[in-house]
């Protein structure tokens, strides 16, 4: 198969930014997807529904004109965040979901809940008005090995949680560990998964052999080769629990080249033609459809997109840097080839 002509996707996970790099990244993600759950983890992190819908202005207020894009939204969850608030964004349809972050966990993350005993008023009424949530799943005690902290954080807080509430919609977000693909399997059919595409194409030998490569540093950080084989098995296999979620995150190079370089990997300008590329290899175009268009929308219950794109077998070259606003960015695949692209 050297065409495919799929409905228009969606990406169930990325973060914009704010100010010049949202208005300069947006773009890049309204080309090839019709909707995206925006993270909520500014600075300040947008933490109530008013805020959520100030945020999806400016965004929308960045789509090129003509585009047909939806920005959905998200409130950042914190050991004090009001469950009326949240179930009312909700009922309103200016919430499509909320985030859970470990405090400390990876970007802007330190007004994230110190305790997931502390939101469990928040929790129940989600579950109760069936709203999502979404989960950033990582422990962030310094006594757990970074590599670790996924595998720790489905022991301590995940499992716990979906058996008290098996009700609430749990998205396990950008998992990145065999462990994380077996607890999604064998759980019951509130709890769903996203999968990046850079967890599909490199194991953490991409960043630390050679040198450090900080343009592959993200956060759950890339594992072992046999977590990057069972993610690809997960993500090409059929399940409908599956389903793309970018989680583009865009740096400028000078804060990724630097003593203290921050995690993200920014995807957005050719992410439909990294994953296609690993559904070609794993020898699954045919359900990468499903993947990209169809199980998100049914896990969240919102309607397919109507529309369609179309990728063919081709080759196409990524360039080094992209713009990014006040400053470059390095994209995921940033000089590489990569054997097929997005006609239309």
């Amino acid at each position: 198969m050297n065409r495919l002509t799929i409905r228009r996707p969606d990406d169930w996970h990325l973060h914009f930014r704010d100010g010049a790099t949202m208005r300069a990244v947006v773009p890049y993600t309204a080309h090839q997807f019709a909707r995206a759950i925006v993270m909520p983890n500014l600075s300040p992190p947008v933490t109530t529904s008013a805020l959520a819908a100030a945020y999806r202005d400016r965004i929308l207020d960045a789509v090129p004109e003509g585009v047909d894009f939806t920005p959905l939204m998200t409130a950042y969850l914190t050991d004090m965040t009001d469950p009326a608030d949240l179930a009312a964004g909700f009922a309103d349809g200016v919430l499509t979901a909320a985030k859970l972050y470990p405090a400390g966990a990876t970007t802007n993350s330190d007004h994230g809940v110190t305790d997931i005993a502390n939101i469990a008023a928040v929790l129940e009424r989600m579950a109760e008005v069936g709203m999502p949530l979404c989960v950033h799943g990582e422990v962030t005690h310094a006594d757990i090995d970074i590599f670790d902290r996924e595998a720790v954080f489905i022991d301590r807080v995940l499992a716990p949680l979906v058996d008290r509430l098996p009700e609430l919609k749990v998205i396990f977000e950008h998992i990145t560990t065999r462990q994380a693909a077996e607890f999604v399997d064998a759980a019951g059919p509130n709890v769903a998964a996203t999968i990046t595409p850079q967890h599909l194409h490199i194991n953490r030998n991409a960043m630390l052999v050679g040198g450090i490569r900080p343009h592959m540093y993200c956060l759950p950080v890339a594992k072992r080769e046999e977590h990057r084989l069972a993610l690809r098995k997960a993500a090409t296999g059929g399940s409908a629990k599956y389903f793309l979620g970018t989680d583009s995150a865009p740096h400028h190079r000078h804060t990724k080249e630097t003593d203290c370089g921050c995690a993200g990997i920014f995807n957005a300008p050719y992410a439909l033609e990294s994953y296609i590329t690993v559904f070609d290899e794993e020898g699954a175009l045919d359900r990468f459809e499903a993947f990209a268009a169809e199980n998100g929308p049914a896990f969240y219950g919102l309607p397919l997109n109507e529309g369609t794109v179309t990728l063919e077998k081709a080759p196409v070259s990524v360039p080094a840097e992209v713009s990014g606003g006040e400053a470059v960015i390095v994209p995921f695949h940033a000089s590489e080839t990569l054997s097929w692209r997005l006609v239309s």
